[in-house]
């Protein structure tokens, strides 16, 4: 939290002297830049600390977290009241009033500020002298080369229970004793506790894996593993004298080694890597011979990257979690061994399985202690009642290792997984929430020639890398989606937010603690209906998540400068919801603003003054909202125009008039919906050509409330669009070449009769990158195409359509193509789908897949196709 803390003062401290620079003294300035001077140090020295001063970096760590959030709260509360005072300098009628409303509290602030630069300045002395001893204690530990006592445990040949993982088995073993006779390395990937040291484990001791191998070697490294122990444990696999050769340097502990695996076949497994620096180590890159013998090295590592480095034979091998069968097998022979689980149990046993999500470690843990409790149904419905801190404070080792897993996160993750923990157990994370907290957060740096959810995605693909957060759902390209963890990670981080004193109640979660102070409640997060007051205290308050209908809405203050993060939902009282959005301008820096829910037959306008916040990255009404053209240029007055660089996303506009003036204001736009009412007399009123000046733009959403055919005639798109959804329309499918010329379009998603007409053919060159294309509700009957049409295509949803009798089956041939999703569809749709199975089979792709909603005679009745 530290590092995390620093890199939030750092937004803090450029926002302010960026943007918010014309409210500031000379002397405040200068404040302000030191400090940021000084921050930037302070998080340069915890990016780069060396090994040895990492533990003593972390019992400064509460200090420097505690001195940015301080330095944080007095200049943001400065800047909340000076931005408030501001507003009444208007009104003061004379040029000494308004003087002193800018030079009140000056003398305040600045003391604070002193006494803060002069804690971040011990800090800073401190930090430097735990480098100079560091950088000591290293050139001695160098001159004498010992060996960490710990950090290696050899392989017992221990039996291992293994259940569900037949599959996994097979697999591995096949990939070891088959295929190319060079050598190769195979990985096992997955979080700590999913099973890969067990796997690992039943193949090391096969009987046709030592049959095959004519060396096996064992090494479990630690995360500060020691080169010259991992060359003497593995010689000691290899039946060598290890106390004849355990003074020896390591360059003669590699050569011997080298020797000892020349000529032969041999099997090294390498379990629990944590770094991609053991494989860049010289003196190991080339201990292992290739004598193209059918060598194999397996590793086991809950990080992916570490499997690409040691260029791991392809694919990756992810461990899985048990399923639900699996799951009662292993948790019955845990308990009971031989014994069947006694009737009257068997309903709590399953709830115990099932809060265990499938973790092998998990059951193995809970299994244990249950098998030393009585078998009551008292006793076990205590278990499972709070089984996932039964589990971890039962077993020193289960903590042990996912705490691993926390510890072993660089700086800039830490927060950001730590901040999963806000969401309650078994909620949908999507990813574009996810990434916009994040940055309202102050949680991600500022990367050159990317944008901060550019790097906000990698840091989760990075978590997602490390096996710490798993993938629920797939965007229609393939980008991810939404998120998830497991029950057993979110009590891991309860217990870290306990430590970084992050308060999280049930019913509304806050992050940073407000048991300490009013000021330092920064987030909150409404999960169930609650009662908010509408006279709420904003604070310092960043981020406000409300995902139910509240009983009055929170009040819009002057002051409330710090929320970056506004979601809440709609009711249907729109003259109330109209006037909360005209006074929305003051939360000057926000960033986010989602209202969702729709309004019944209602239309709402954005602010005018909503071109003048600077700040907003996306702007999402659920609804359709009418935008106010922005204000004209002063005359004389050229940089009077405020363009809004960090808009990306701008939905669901009314009417949207894509003229030049206001291109000119969202310049790096992503993400645009609009909706179109009957079809104009002039479509050339909405100047749609523009749209092809938003270079930027790579989703847009058109929405028509009624016929609109001549829409695509009077439109042109731009060439970055890569997902496009049109919504009724009845636009002919002549018009269709218009979008299948897109050189970029990687998803169409054609709704609720966004084409009329009963036949298509698209021409040859259309759709060259298409991967995805949903049909839906759509009047279609004869579709005539060839595999050429769609030769990059992955996915094919149809849905609602009655007149569509066959797919074409051309598609069969299509490289490319990995499933067709069917949904109330005729059995002659269903039947051309299986055909192209069958096709795709044909060519080797088994793993093609054809999914149907169950379809029946007469079910278009009954069903809403408007």
């Amino acid at each position: 939290m530290a590092y995390a803390a620093l890199l939030s003062l750092t937004h803090v401290l450029e926002q302010t002297l960026n943007f918010d620079y014309q409210y500031l003294i000379l002397g405040e300035k200068q404040q302000i830049a030191s400090i940021l001077e000084k921050v930037s140090f302070l998080q340069y020295f915890l990016d780069n600390s060396s090994p040895k001063s990492i533990e003593a970096v972390e019992c400064l760590e509460s200090q420097i977290r505690d001195a940015a959030y301080k330095a944080e709260d007095i200049i943001e509360s400065h800047m909340a009241d000076r931005v408030h005072k501001e507003s009444h300098i208007l009104t003061k009628p004379f040029a000494w009033a308004r003087r002193t409303l800018v030079w009140s509290g000056f003398t305040t602030f600045f003391h604070k500020l002193e006494e803060v630069i002069k804690e971040i300045d011990s800090i800073r002395k401190s930090l430097e002298k735990i480098e100079v001893e560091s950088d000591s204690q290293d050139h001695h530990q160098q001159q004498r080369s010992t060996i960490h006592v710990g950090s290696l445990r050899i392989a017992t040949g221990g039996k291992s229970t293994v259940v569900g993982f037949d599959d996994d088995l097979l697999e591995i073993k096949t990939r070891l004793t088959s295929g190319s006779s060079d050598l190769q390395t195979v990985a096992l990937v997955g979080m700590g506790g999913s099973g890969k040291t067990t796997v690992a484990q039943k193949v090391y001791d096969d009987a046709l894996i030592e049959y095959h191998f004519d060396i096996r070697a064992w090494v479990t490294l630690s995360q500060n593993y020691n080169v010259q122990e991992i060359l003497l444990g593995l010689l000691d696999c290899t039946k060598k004298l290890i106390n004849e050769i355990h003074n020896e340097s390591i360059e003669t502990l590699v050569e011997l080694l080298y020797k000892t695996l020349k000529g032969r076949r041999y099997l090294i497994v390498i379990d629990d890597v944590w770094d991609t620096k053991f494989w860049d180590d010289a003196r190991l890159k080339f201990v292992f011979p290739n004598d193209k013998k059918g060598s194999r090295i397996m590793l086991t590592t809950r990080e992916e990257k570490v499997a690409f480095s040691a260029n791991s034979y392809p694919p990756l091998h992810r461990m899985h979690f048990l399923d639900e069968k699996h799951s009662w097998k292993l948790f019955c022979e845990k308990v009971f061994g031989e014994d069947c689980c006694p009737p009257e149990l068997e309903e709590i046993g399953m709830k115990i399985v099932q809060h265990c999500k499938g973790l092998p470690l998990a059951i193995v843990v809970i299994g244990g202690l249950l098998s030393k409790l009585p078998r009551t149904q008292h006793d076990w419905r205590n278990v499972v009642e709070n089984i996932n801190s039964v589990i971890t404070s039962n077993d020193e080792y289960f903590s042990n290792i996912l705490s691993l897993s926390y510890s072993n996160l660089p700086h800039r993750l830490k927060v950001c997984f730590l901040y999963i923990r806000v969401f309650p157990e078994d909620y949908i994370i999507h990813v574009s929430t996810l990434v916009k907290l994040w940055i309202a957060e102050g949680f991600i740096k500022q990367v050159k020639f990317k944008t901060l959810e550019d790097v906000a995605e990698e840091y989760l693909l990075d978590l997602i890398e490390r096996s710490l957060v798993m993938i629920s759902k797939k965007s229609s390209i393939g980008k991810i989606k939404a998120c998830k963890i497991h029950d057993v990670l979110r009590d891991l981080l309860l217990s870290e937010a306990k430590k970084e004193m992050i308060y999280l109640p049930k019913d509304t979660s806050v992050f940073r603690p407000k048991f300490l102070s009013r000021s330092l409640r920064r987030s909150i997060f409404y999960f169930r209906h609650v009662f908010i007051s509408s006279d709420i205290d904003w604070g310092l308050i960043r981020v406000f998540q409300c995902h139910f209908d509240s009983e009055a809405l929170p009040s819009v203050k002057q002051g409330a400068v710090t929320l970056r993060y506004f979601t809440i939902p709609m009711d249907d009282h729109y003259v109330e919801w109209q006037k909360y959005l005209d006074s929305i301008y003051k939360f000057r820096n926000l960033q986010t603003l989602h209202l969702h829910y729709p309004l019944p037959l209602s239309r709402l306008s954005l602010p005018p003054k909503i071109w003048k916040m600077k700040q907003l990255r996306h702007v999402q009404v659920d609804i359709s909202a009418n935008l106010p053209d922005p204000p004209c240029t002063e005359i004389g007055r050229e940089n009077s125009v405020i363009v809004l660089e960090n808009l990306q996303t701008l939905s669901l506009i009314n009417n949207f008039r894509c003229t030049v003036e206001v291109f000119k204001r969202i310049p790096n736009l992503k993400k645009l919906g609009i909706f179109y009412g009957n079809e104009p007399t002039d479509w050339r009123y909405y100047c749609l050509n523009n749209l092809v000046y938003l270079d930027k733009l790579e989703v847009l959403k058109c929405f028509f409330d009624w016929k609109s055919p001549s829409f695509l005639k009077n439109v042109t798109f731009p060439e970055s669009l890569k997902e496009l959804t049109l919504v009724r329309g009845y636009i002919s499918w002549e018009d269709m070449t218009v979008v299948g010329s897109l050189p970029n379009l990687q998803a169409l998603k054609l709704r609720r009769n966004a084409f009329d007409g009963q036949e298509w053919k698209p021409n040859e060159g259309e759709f060259l990158q298409l991967k995805f294309l949903l049909l839906e509700n759509i009047k279609l009957k004869y579709w005539r195409a060839d595999s050429i049409h769609f030769s990059k295509l992955e996915r094919l949803s149809i849905k609602f359509c009655k007149d569509l009798e066959e797919i074409p089956s051309d598609f069969g041939e299509i490289t490319t193509l990995q499933s067709i999703e069917l949904y109330y569809c005729w059995d002659s749709l269903v039947t051309s789908a299986k055909q192209i199975q069958e096709t795709q089979q044909s060519y080797g792709n088994d793993d093609f897949q054809v999914r149907v909603l169950p379809s029946y005679t007469g079910v278009f009745s009954r069903l809403p196709l408007k």
